[in-house]
């Protein structure tokens, strides 16, 4: 019962995000009509979106031996990126959960604290070609770091992650993207949409 209730959680935050998406890519294309995001210097970004986080903490190791199923983790995530060079990127960003860490152990939910984590890092636009006129699209991928703030146990540890990521208009964006945390044996799928400056 209580997991048919964490899924039911998990769908209608997914499709809360996924309404604003729309009506956010909505609003942009009727506003940026004879705006051109092909000829502006992007210089910094900052957006706001969901990562799910499917956590295997090498603590946990004992209940995972026992358990057939992790279950994803929700985290509200910050990300600001600002761009020196044409194609380099020095990307910040901050994850915080908004629920805890659940495992599915013999047929029983059990949850354990997911700790929020902040992180930096270089990422590199290996892909981009035009949509049309107004629109581009883009492949980034690169090494970062991250710090999982648990107060004393805090670590650091190295990820690599990606996105694909549209550009509309000026200043319009999504992204769609993905990452692994060493160390942590994290697998993270993230979303959001943003703006540029």
């Amino acid at each position: 019962m209580v997991t048919v209730r964490f899924n039911r959680h998990i769908i209608s935050a997914n499709l809360v995000i996924v309404s604003l998406f729309l009506a956010t890519i909505n609003k942009a294309i009727a506003s940026d009509k004879n705006k051109d995001s092909l000829k502006k210097s992007i210089h910094f970004e900052m957006s706001f979106g969901q990562s799910l986080l499917f956590i295997s903490n090498s603590e946990l190791i004992n209940l995972h031996n026992t358990s057939n199923i992790i279950l994803p983790t929700s985290a509200y995530l910050f990300f600001m990126e600002f761009r020196p060079e044409k194609k380099v990127s020095v990307p910040v960003f901050f994850n915080l959960p908004t629920e805890a860490k659940p495992f599915l152990v013999n047929g029983v939910l059990v949850y354990e604290k997911a700790s929020p984590s902040i992180g930096t890092g270089l990422e590199f636009r290996l892909i981009q070609f035009k949509l049309d006129s107004r629109s581009k699209i883009a492949f980034e991928i690169g090494p970062l770091i991250t710090m999982i703030l648990d107060g004393k146990r805090s670590q650091l540890a190295p990820i690599v992650a990606g996105r694909i990521k549209i550009m509309r208009g000026e200043n319009f964006i999504m992204y769609i993207g993905g990452s692994y945390t060493f160390g942590v044996s994290t697998l993270g799928l993230l979303y959001g949409t943003g703006t540029v400056f």
